[in-house]
């Protein structure tokens, strides 16, 4: 009776919170052709290097990544991969990225806390040094975007259409003072809609928006539009938060061809042994 009544109490919790769950909502994304798209695609290191460029010159100033290191940059399928130097330690890009930066350590003489020219073997320094300096000075934390890509259903597609796709508020919808109505945002505004019929889709964010045309001169001459700079900074944190895919992707192609070998060579052996038995 006991395990009866407690199965049919969840149900009904299930059927109450059923309607709240369904009301977060958002706009239906927008879909980019990705060149890592698929079991055969692979980054585009050139989109992966301008990526780079604007999450170095606009995300790092709110956004830490700190389960990348330099040298990951430069390890096959980086943005800074060079098959001239094997070990991403000797890249002279990334040895000339990490030396751009300073981070903290402690002096070995006096024990005393230091800033030291990054190397390699460094992360990228975290913009606020915790959550809590990052809400008093933004009043939020905003998220680290190591893994930013994996952690949000539609990957690329969501980090391209949310920096993309900030629009006017509707008419009926109360936005608190610095911040922003973004339809691809995944959220339920019915305690903020005023309006007449349902709430619109969407969330309220407190990001503003990052990106605009122009904000990032890209060195290999690529237009720094809007379009071009949401693209590729998505295929970056792509790329951050999988930076092993190319290499995955290449060993499971391999896998298939030596599976369809060796079964050629399974079915010709057992033709061969068999040829003359009845069965």
């Amino acid at each position: 009776m006991t395990r009866k009544f407690l199965a049919l109490s969840a149900f009904l919790g299930l059927l109450v919170a059923g309607p709240a769950l369904a009301a977060s909502s958002q706009a239906p994304l927008k879909h980019v052709q990705w060149s890592f798209s698929g079991p055969f695609g692979s980054y585009d290191q050139a989109q992966l290097q301008r990526g780079f460029k604007v999450y170095r010159e606009v995300c790092s100033q709110c956004h830490a990544l700190n389960l990348v290191s330099f040298h990951d940059l430069g390890q096959p399928g980086g943005p800074f991969w060079d098959p001239k130097y094997p070990n991403p330690n000797d890249n002279p890009y990334v040895k000339a990225i990490a030396a751009d930066y300073k981070v903290a350590d402690i002096d070995p003489d006096t024990g005393e806390n230091m800033q030291r020219a990054a190397t390699s073997a460094d992360h990228p320094p975290a913009p606020y040094a915790n959550d809590t300096a990052a809400k008093a000075t933004l009043g939020g934390a905003p998220p680290d975007m190591s893994l930013l890509v994996k952690a949000r259903e539609g990957g690329p597609d969501y980090v391209y259409s949310l920096v993309t796709g900030y629009a006017p508020a509707p008419q009926g919808l109360v936005v608190p003072p610095g911040k922003y109505y973004n339809p691809y945002m995944l959220s339920d505004l019915a305690s903020s809609w005023k309006g007449t019929g349902p709430a619109p889709v969407g969330g309220i964010i407190a990001m503003p928006p990052p990106l605009t045309a122009g904000k990032v001169s890209f060195d290999d001459g690529a237009p720094s539009t809007l379009d071009q700079e949401a693209k590729d900074v998505a295929a970056f944190l792509t790329w951050a938060s999988d930076p092993k895919m190319d290499q995955r992707k290449q060993t499971g192609l391999a896998v298939l061809v030596y599976l369809a070998i060796f079964s050629g060579l399974l079915y010709a052996s057992y033709r061969r042994i068999w040829r003359n038995v009845a069965h």
